[in-house]
């Protein structure tokens, strides 16, 4: 065990809930994620049990005496500021980012319009509405083109364009998950991924992870259930690359007032070597065939110590100072059922 992990009070930590599953499209890789951050909590001596929120009102989390939430939850009322509003409305320590950074790095779209206002690279992109405006925006931007739903994960919706034939079908899948299609300027080179833990100036990022996909096609089952990608972690990449990705990373996590831990998705451009912020994922994945335990290994944070720190991280929206609302106001929050 790591100095930084022995020094954390397992007993503090109190009765810890691990939110998995879920109602989102990404509910069995949730479903994984928290299994893995269960029993390596367990095995740290901790008091953690497994909730379902598809299963379980949120309230009950309050009435069964938990004391903070380790959130591995994916997708949709997991990651995207609804389930953090839930948990800072009970009083209720919760890992990652607060209710305003899920929300906004849920959202595709709004975490590119801030990166590109604060001068941080991102592929152009355009909002579309329609198979026709699909096509025009393939005739702005180029081709190839990314097809995507602009609040799911794991690549979930998304197609690779080509041609102007093919619009009409990948704004069609897009659209079956979220009206708010984007099309993104695809960029040909590594794709390579990097987490980071902390807050503010004290957030830090992990080694880079380049990965190599079968014909490039990283998508869903190559994520999770085949064993056909290469994770290439040291990167292999110059250092300058690696040191410069970081910092990048970095920037981006704090830009979006991020906290506790988080993962961004980096393309380098192969005629110039430029890097280009995709998107960040405010809840990553902590399976056997998840990035972040592959970073943090990297780096010397085995896996159980790596859930532990990420749980002695979880707090609220800098609120824990304010007076406590009277006991009225606490019980009409706790009443309320379906949070």
């Amino acid at each position: 065990m790591s100095q930084m992990e022995s020094k954390i009070d397992v007993q503090a930590l109190g009765k810890v809930a691990v939110l998995m599953g879920g109602s989102s499209s990404e509910r069995e890789v949730s479903l994984m994620s928290g299994g893995g951050v269960l029993q390596a909590l367990l095995a740290r001596g901790v008091d953690a049990h497994a909730f379902d929120p598809a299963h379980h009102d949120l309230t009950e989390l309050k009435r069964a005496g938990y004391d903070r939430c380790f959130i591995a939850l994916h997708g949709r009322h997991g990651e995207d500021g609804t389930v953090q509003g839930a948990l800072e409305l009970l009083g209720i320590p919760y890992t990652g980012p607060g209710v305003m950074a899920s929300s906004i790095a849920m959202d595709k779209i709004m975490t590119k319009r801030i990166w590109r206002f604060e001068g941080l690279p991102t592929p152009d992109w355009r909002l579309v509405a329609s198979a026709a405006e699909t096509e025009q925006a393939l005739e702005a931007l180029g081709a190839p083109m990314i097809v995507k739903p602009s609040r799911e994960g794991s690549t979930i919706g998304l197609t690779k364009v080509t041609t102007a034939a093919q619009c009409a079908e990948a704004y069609a899948l897009a659209s079956r998950y979220d009206p708010e299609v984007l099309c993104e300027q695809f960029i040909e080179g590594d794709e390579t991924t990097c987490p980071v833990l902390g807050q503010g100036a004290a957030a830090k990022a992990l080694p880079v992870i380049r990965i190599v996909a079968p014909e490039g096609n990283y998508d869903y089952q190559n994520k999770y259930f085949t064993d056909v990608t290469q994770y290439h972690c040291p990167s292999g990449l110059p250092q300058a690359e690696e040191e410069a990705i970081q910092r990048l990373v970095e920037q981006s996590f704090r830009t979006l007032n991020c906290r506790g831990w988080a993962r961004a998705d980096i393309m380098i451009r192969a005629s110039d070597r430029q890097p280009f912020l995709l998107e960040i994922n405010t809840s990553p994945g902590m399976t056997g065939h998840s990035l972040v335990p592959m970073s943090a290994r990297a780096a010397g944070i085995s896996y159980e110590d790596l859930c532990l720190r990420i749980l002695a991280s979880a707090s609220l929206d800098g609120l824990q100072g304010l007076e406590p609302p009277k006991h009225g106001a606490a019980r009409a929050v706790i009443s309320m059922g379906g949070l």
